[in-house]
């Protein structure tokens, strides 16, 4: 277990109220009579979550954009958000980030409603923090603990494209622009989210990688969890292995009956990857038969 798990364990007796859904989730939603409020909150840390020498207008988008897809994992519509920032050593760096900003806020059309500025010690590395807000789907927003036993695992889009960009940013290796968009300028899938909401058991974003993102979601239902590796769309030049495990793809993993699909145009394609039964933990197969568990699932701070 991570120092990170051992942490929201001790908090864990404090987050009594209903909203904060046992902070087993990644949002919490907080009844306001017939309606609701989803709330969720990210960080960001230079070297941890994005390299030094990003640009500062990317890492606002990066922060933005991870925030929304936790409300896209509710099913929600993005109400605005509150920013902390650390301010940089020079002041040019402040303006790129705000440009970033504007330009991931315009995209999404999601309103800066406040937040905090600090000032950190010279040479820190630096930390950005935002708060999101969203309303709702009327039917209620999915819980990541929701799965059933025999529910179809589903994920949309595509997973990869982020770890082979940080590769390029990092000078490993070289590719497209839009492996290098995927990991600076991800898209949240809001629209699908908001479209899967009414149709799913459980529901969650890919943020930390394809594998434990899925075993979180089957220890919260209280259910085993396979997947299917040959059935995962991986984007074409990404190893199969190193792509369910990268993360920073911010697309969304669900349960639901078999058959499930998106309807609407333009939606990112809805692609069945495994299925929930009884018991306990995450398994793999392929064409050949199990496949066994790579040493790390996913990232995890501090994870040993």
């Amino acid at each position: 277990m991570s120092r990170e798990r051992d942490f929201i364990e001790l908090l864990k007796p404090l987050a009594r109220h209903p909203a904060a859904r046992g902070l087993i989730d990644d949002a919490a939603v907080l009844g306001l009579g017939k309606s609701a409020i989803v709330l969720t909150h990210d960080m960001i840390v230079e070297g941890v979550h994005y390299l030094p020498g990003d640009p500062a207008a990317d890492v606002a988008w990066k922060l933005v954009a991870v925030n929304l897809s936790d409300l896209a994992a509710k099913g929600a519509r993005p109400l605005g958000v509150l920013l902390g920032y650390a301010l940089a050593a020079e002041e040019e760096q402040d303006a790129a980030f705000v440009d970033g900003l504007r330009e991931a806020l315009g995209a999404f059309c999601v309103p800066l409603l406040g937040g905090d500025t600090v000032r950190i010690p010279a040479g820190a590395p630096r930390a950005h923090g935002m708060t999101a807000l969203g309303t709702a789907p009327p039917h209620g927003a999915p819980h990541r603990s929701g799965a059933r036993a025999r529910d179809v695992l589903y994920m949309t889009g595509q997973v990869g494209a982020a770890g082979l960009g940080l590769a390029i940013a990092q000078g490993e290796r070289e590719g497209p622009a839009e492996w290098l968009a995927a990991y600076r300028r991800p898209r949240p899938r809001l629209a699908e989210g908001q479209a899967l909401a009414p149709l799913v058991h459980a529901m969650a974003d890919i943020s930390d990688g394809l594998l434990i993102d899925a075993q979180r979601m089957a220890e919260a239902s209280g259910l085993a969890v396979e997947i299917d590796l040959d059935a995962v769309p991986v984007v074409e030049g990404a190893d199969r292995m190193k792509a369910i495990t990268a993360g920073d793809d911010y697309e969304l993993l669900f349960a639901g009956l078999p058959g499930l699909k998106l309807s609407q145009p333009n939606l990112a394609r809805v692609t069945p990857v495994g299925r929930f039964a009884p018991g306990r933990g995450l398994t793999l197969k392929d064409r050949n038969g199990p496949v066994p568990l790579p040493p790390r699932l996913g990232f995890e701070h501090d994870a040993p």
